[in-house]
């Protein structure tokens, strides 16, 4: 049993619904909470839900519905409520008072799951700002509350190292991480400088979308993979062969989720920063779920907020051995006819998507003609790290090419060939 599956607090979880709100959606949403908290390591027993017009101001929900959620935590022994919005320090702490039970959110469970699950450096760095800055805003008073009385779930990472912090040393401490992190991106910068001229490709997605198993498939590599949410916080970078024979990279990055803390994806920019810098974008949605367009929306709009939205993008619907092909799965691929349907467990179709991402690279890098002299191939390891050979001749005087080479690339790729080039696309 791994330590992602030991069950360590009872818990409820709590929805407010708000009236004329989509109930199958809620449901769903409901259910993802609790999958959370089993990734967190804790059971949910029992759920609770509301219908209000608004969230009430000091309890978050209706006082005879406080009541109800106090007679079950009492009589079922829960350490553990869940709320699956955002509350205020003062709705946390009046529902504290009342529950005698330890309160969190939605918010501070995703902080918590991140903050057990990162490894390295930058990860934990990332981690820790989002932590300080949802910290920020609410007492210091109450995050040294539950450190001391409750521990576990929502209260993992800086609370239980600085209880005693205040305003003031957290601010001093939100500006050193600003500054880590700000270190670790330069460094990738010189590192990136170095991969210069290899195609670069990455997967984004909705959690748990099977973006692991797709980069294990593609890459052959080893690559950590676990049926929770949130598997990958670090990314991972792997070289692979396309079918061209050109040499390229492939990033494995952190999955979305909805109602992504907003500090957290700020905090998580820099990881990110892999499909920022991506040549092309392979959106990998889990098409068996039955809320995979919610899904996709999620994702969209994640990547909007981090301003990555000029990237050439292949959807790639996953899972396709789980779709039951009698309910509407013509209709599926009728709708999303551009897509590339896969099974990354069972390697469907995955030669069909590479065929893809090559066409995409190709479709959005410039056709450049250039003769390279026969006492000028030591360049021939450049420039097939740099472009893709799409002809050659052999001439007296040299090798004529036609390569193509992405947009992003051009500069590179003229820096070592410029001399050399007859005509190149505008």
């Amino acid at each position: 049993m791994t330590q992602a599956n030991i069950i360590t607090e009872k818990a409820i979880a709590v929805q407010l619904i708000l009236k004329g709100s989509d109930r199958e959606i809620a449901r769903e949403h409901l259910e993802e909470l609790a999958f959370l908290a089993l990734t967190a390591g804790a059971e949910v027993t029992e759920t609770f839900k509301q219908e209000l017009q608004k969230p009430n101001v000091k309890t978050y929900l209706g006082k005879g519905k406080v009541e109800e959620i106090k007679e079950y935590v009492k009589e079922n022994t829960i350490t553990l409520v869940i709320f699956d919005d955002d509350l205020s320090p003062v709705q946390t702490r009046n529902l504290e008072k009342e529950l005698e039970v330890k309160v969190i959110d939605r918010s501070a469970l995703i902080l918590d799951i991140f903050a057990r699950r990162a490894r390295s450096t930058e990860a934990k760095t990332q981690v820790e700002l989002a932590q300080m800055q949802y910290l920020m805003p609410r007492l210091t008073r109450m995050w040294t509350h539950l450190s001391k009385q409750f521990g576990g779930i929502g209260t993992k990472g800086p609370g239980e190292t600085q209880i005693e912090t205040d305003r003031r040393i957290i601010k001093t401490k939100i500006q050193q991480l600003k500054e880590r992190l700000l270190d670790i991106d330069k460094q990738r910068e010189i590192q990136s400088k170095h991969r210069s001229g290899m195609p670069r490709f990455a997967l984004v997605g909705y959690t748990n979308a099977g973006k692991s198993t797709l980069m294990r498939v593609i890459t052959t590599a080893d690559v950590y993979i676990e049926d929770k949410l949130f598997a990958t916080l670090d990314t991972t970078v792997r070289h692979f062969t396309m079918t061209s024979g050109q040499e390229a990279l492939l990033s494995d990055t952190v999955g979305f989720i909805r109602k992504l803390p907003t500090h957290l994806i700020a905090s998580f920019r820099s990881t990110l920063a892999e499909a920022s810098s991506a040549d092309v974008l392979i959106h990998v949605v889990d098409v068996s779920n039955p809320y995979f367009r919610d899904h996709i929306a999620v994702v969209e709009e994640t990547l909007e907020s981090l301003k990555i939205t000029d990237k050439p993008t292949i959807l790639v619907l996953n899972k396709l051995d789980l779709i039951d092909k009698s309910l509407g799965f013509r209709a599926i691929e009728k709708e999303f006819k551009d897509s590339i349907f896969i099974s990354a467990e069972r390697g469907i179709n995955i030669r069909n998507l590479m065929e893809k991402m090559l066409e995409v690279y190709i479709v959005n890098s410039k056709l450049i003609e250039f003769v390279l002299p026969y006492d000028q191939m030591n360049l021939l390891s450049v420039l097939y790290k740099v472009a893709d050979v799409i002809d050659s001749e052999e001439k007296d005087y040299g090798i004529e090419y036609k390569v193509k080479v992405h947009s992003d690339d051009t500069e590179f790729f003229k820096s070592r060939f410029e001399k050399f080039i007859t005509r190149a696309e505008n």
